[in-house]
């Protein structure tokens, strides 16, 4: 199977916009999947953002006129009480002399945006994977600060946020580990989600988000699915969390390895998957480095590699290894 990956430079939405509205249909059928009576009104959405991510409320409309204007757009795309959704992913801070987070994004490839964007939407230059054209799945900003994202296998939901709209606001507004844990821990999410932060200075925390209890901030190397223990035993027997986190922790506890090896290591089992007709495929490993500001993406037979400040755009044919 090929997927076809682009990456994308945007300032004002002059670029951002027509991708968006070309996806659009596929966004909006899925928006809608569970009826327009389940979705939040434009009004409470607009509230939401306000009280909890007021920094970010200028992006948002300027993402919603670049969309379109619509009214469903701008529900949409403040990410507020989306529909659910679940992944797998495996994520790790690496344990060597400079910073290194790495991860595998695992998930279905039908529902997967493809595009890596950097964008100067506001005062920070953000470069990351893109979720439902507005927010991130992973990335690094200016400031020095990279963050991932795993589903935290807990069947919960909630009112709160979808986390990719979270990343994006702490990409945008904080520089450090502590002003990022402190904001993920604040600011509410729709479903139990573990975040990893790792900023210039190697300080790094993960916290566990769920829309049922408060937040933990905690200091966690690795993320997998579950939260310190597992909650959902279906989707941990398909996803093999505890596999794949003990799998990790063994790597951070045995002797030091190279960043190429650390990085090597999500490319094979147990932490890489071709299951993507259960949808958690492993559709790339990321390995962002804050005090470089570079991110590279790898597959078993490529990689390709952008960098915040000498961002060059294209398309990439990444080729798997199993059927869709």
């Amino acid at each position: 199977m090929d997927l076809l990956f682009s990456a994308l430079d945007d300032h004002a939405g002059e670029n951002w916009g027509p991708w968006f509205r070309a996806l659009w249909p596929l966004y909006r059928q899925w928006f809608l999947r569970e009826g327009m009576e389940n979705r939040a009104t434009f009004l409470e959405s607009r509230l939401a953002l306000r009280e909890h991510m007021p920094q970010i409320l200028p992006l948002w409309e300027r993402c919603v006129e670049a969309a379109g204007g619509g009214d469903l757009e701008a529900r949409f795309l403040s990410l507020y009480c989306p529909p659910a959704y679940f992944s797998g992913c495996s994520q790790a801070v690496w344990p060597g002399t400079s910073p290194l987070l790495v991860r595998n994004y695992d998930y279905h490839p039908g529902a997967f945006d493809a595009l890596v964007l950097r964008t100067h939407w506001g005062p920070r230059r953000v470069l990351g994977t893109s979720d439902c054209g507005i927010g991130l799945l992973d990335g690094i900003n200016d400031a020095g600060l990279a963050m991932s994202l795993t589903f935290g296998g807990r069947r919960v939901v909630g009112e709160g946020f979808g986390v990719p709209i979270i990343l994006r606001y702490v990409l945008e507004t904080c520089g450090t580990t502590e002003e990022a844990a402190l904001a993920l821990a604040r600011i509410p999410t729709h479903m139990a989600y573990n975040v990893t932060v790792l900023d210039a200075q190697q300080r790094h925390a993960t916290v566990y988000m769920a829309p049922d209890k408060p937040a933990e901030i905690t200091h966690a190397a690795v993320a997998t699915n579950h939260q310190g223990r597992v909650d959902w035993a279906g989707h941990e027997r398909m996803t093999a969390s505890v596999r794949r986190e003990r799998f990790l922790l063994q790597r951070l506890s045995l002797h030091p390895e190279s960043e190429a090896s650390f990085i090597g290591a999500f490319l094979k089992p147990p932490l890489y998957s071709l299951a993507f007709e259960r949808g958690f495929g492993t559709l790339y490993t990321a390995a962002l480095r804050p005090d470089l500001g570079s991110v590279s993406y790898h597959w078993p037979d490529s990689t390709w590699r952008f960098q915040l400040d000498a961002f060059q755009p294209g398309q990439r044919h990444i080729r798997y290894l199993a059927p869709w």
